[in-house]
């Protein structure tokens, strides 16, 4: 037997040499499938990120997830050190650092560079903009921390609605999926409200368009430095809605019982719009009055909702507005990134605002120290020219990628530049445009779902009839993919045609977008029309006797089949068989309906214009 005596150096040069082997061995074997069992499914998890979890699990989710997927296998240059390898007979690809536990990243959110075409130019519509900064007007603004909401689904940090149709593509006014089994309505609760008469005599009563709830899980820890009451702050866990009335109260109460979380808070103007919660899990409450009060003439507050103070007020007696008239029914969003609070007045006036919040939860402070605002205006043509279409803003702002999208009383809607307060593209909806768009991303494509009234005397007189047109249109350009026309009837100081938000179906029902259209086909009644997306024919209608201001919502079970909850003028609350339009149940809660609805889970919310709020089960 030869036995070979290896020096102390060449020891030390195999030993490395047997490290680099093994190093090279470990990254040619294949990644453990997702469905393995072992030690390296826990580092697997727990490396992906919540964005990409939620893109397989949430609407529109799983797309994004597999565009993503494909994307990073196809990327040669995407900084991933792709090598080739071999196991066994088997070569396939693997990355140069597999050793690690493979990080999934968050999917790329797709680009939006929006354009106009020769028809949607904004010289065509826009006589003027103008932008104030700083107290002055100037002629360009840029913000220094860009502005960009991303997807719908990903705007509120906590559970439940916590704006106008619950977030930035203003889509869904339903938190979560429903347990439903028998479909019909089941047990139901209420508290009153009241009504407010103005100095100039002016009464509002209960709850009005577009009125609809704020409905939110916030955390114990949070409830806990709130003015609640103590059997609310000691719960496990509570889900509160928050509810501005046109008495000048804003309610507050838990959603399974309607019982009084706190005492009601008493701001001293009327509230026809929804108003918001922060969407960071602040406690701040954002309401726009819809009409003089005690207080003086309309204006949006920010309100603590640690102790009911109010912290701001802006948008009265604005000499930058072009018009003087400072109500906001409007829903605002918030950008957590930059802190910047996005709100359109009816004084015609966008306002951002760097809100520079501080919240401590430990030392039980909520505090604000807003910036100046930046501001934003237009002028409308035809308002120039006749005085007939109004400048101002009474709808919610759809924001998606650093743009801004608006209707106006004037009969525009509008895509701005957020970063750069620019209009990029202006299309002609014809008519007073209180309706919010709807947004949604179809096979990554950006689309608005938007209709209009008819204001009486403006288009045609006061007891006349007018198209209202139904519109699916490109938010890249503002041009027209599909137009489904009703034709409507009005009344004095009453429009016809659309003043709800279409509701975009998804799940089951993903190839359809509902609308609610008011005095067709005669001044009473109402349909609410489903059509085809990508077409724009009506699939199916349901025609009620009193028409319909409230938008409808859609309601899923935990298979994904949906459900329409449609309220009217008549105080009637259907439920309504998505794919077909059957009514399957209805109540009468009496009164007139004019608020739209928020659901979270089998829970139905909403107001009358008679002073009752009500909670309906979905069983």
């Amino acid at each position: 037997m030869n036995i070979r005596i290896i020096s102390k150096s060449k020891a030390a040069v195999l030993l490395l040499l047997l490290v680099i082997a093994a190093i090279i061995t470990s990254c040619a074997l294949p990644r453990p499938s997702s469905s393995a069992s072992n030690s390296n499914d826990a580092l697997y998890s727990a490396a992906v990120t919540p964005g990409a979890s939620n893109a397989s699990t949430e609407p529109g989710g799983g797309s994004a997830a597999s565009d993503t997927e494909d994307s990073a296998n196809s990327d040669g240059n995407s900084g991933s050190g792709n090598t080739v390898g071999t196991d066994g007979d088997e070569t396939h690809e693997t990355d140069a650092d597999d050793s690690a536990a493979p990080i999934e990243t968050e999917p790329p959110m797709p680009s939006f560079e929006p354009y106009s075409v020769d028809s949607t130019q904004p010289g065509l519509m826009l006589a003027s903009e103008a932008i104030m900064a700083g107290g002055e007007i100037v002629e360009a603004h840029e913000f220094p921390e860009p502005i960009d909401i991303g997807y719908g689904d990903e705007y509120a940090g906590l559970e439940g609605i916590l704006t106008f149709r619950g977030n930035n593509f203003r889509d869904t006014a339903a938190y979560g999926r429903a347990d439903i089994r028998e479909a019909a309505f089941g047990d139901k609760w209420s508290y009153s409200t009241g009504s407010y008469t103005a100095p100039d005599g002016a009464r509002w009563s209960g709850n009005g368009w577009t009125g609809q709830p704020l409905i939110v899980k916030w955390p114990k820890e949070t409830r806990a430095i709130m003015n609640m009451y103590e059997w609310a702050a000691l719960q496990d866990e509570l889900v509160e809605v928050v509810y501005a009335a046109m008495d000048g109260y804003v309610y507050f109460t838990e959603l399974s019982t309607g019982n009084a979380t706190r005492d009601k808070l008493y701001l001293g103007f009327p509230f026809k719009g929804s108003g918001a919660l922060d969407p960071r899990g602040y406690p701040l409450l954002y309401v726009g009055a819809g009409y003089q009060g005690s207080g003086g003439g309309p204006r949006i507050l920010v309100v603590s909702l640690v102790d009911g103070s109010v912290l701001y007020t802006f948008g009265h007696g604005d000499s930058f507005a072009p018009r003087n008239w400072n109500a906001a029914d409007g829903s605002p969003l918030v950008d957590a990134e930059t802190d910047n609070l996005i709100y359109p007045s009816e004084n015609g006036v966008v306002y951002i605002i760097k809100l520079n919040s501080e919240f401590d939860p430990d030392a039980g402070t909520m505090t604000i120290a807003p910036s100046s605002p930046v501001k934003w205006r237009f002028k409308g043509k035809r308002s120039q020219a006749d005085g007939k279409y109004w400048l101002g803003i009474e709808s919610s702002p759809v924001v998606w990628r650093g743009h801004l999208f608006i209707t106006d009383n004037g009969g525009h809607i509008i895509c701005v530049d957020i970063n750069t307060l620019q209009a990029v593209w202006a299309q002609d909806v014809l008519d007073d445009t209180n309706c919010t768009p709807a947004l949604e991303l179809e096979d990554g494509h950006p689309y608005l779902y938007i209709s209009t009234s008819f204001h009486g005397g403006w288009r045609a007189p006061v007891g006349g009839t007018a198209a209202v047109p139904l519109w699916k249109l490109d938010a890249v350009t503002g041009e027209i993919i599909w137009r489904t026309d009703y034709t409507c009837h009005t009344l004095s100081g009453v429009s016809g045609g659309v003043q709800g938000t279409a509701a975009v179906g998804k799940h089951s029902l993903s190839g359809l977008v509902y609308f609610p259209v008011a005095m067709t086909p005669t001044r009473e009644n109402g349909i609410l029309a489903a059509l085809d997306k990508e077409t724009g024919d009506i699939v199916w209608e349901f025609k009620s006797p009193l028409y319909a201001w409230s938008s409808p919502v859609c309601v899923y079970d935990h298979d994904g089949n949906g459900y329409i909850i449609y309220c009217t003028a008549g105080g009637m609350m259907y439920l309504i068989d998505g794919l077909t339009g059957e009514a399957l149940d209805s109540v009468l809660l009496g009164g007139v309906i004019e608020a739209s609805p928020a659901v979270y889970g089998n829970i139905i919310v909403v107001g009358t214009r008679d002073m009752k709020t009500w909670g309906v089960e979905l069983k």
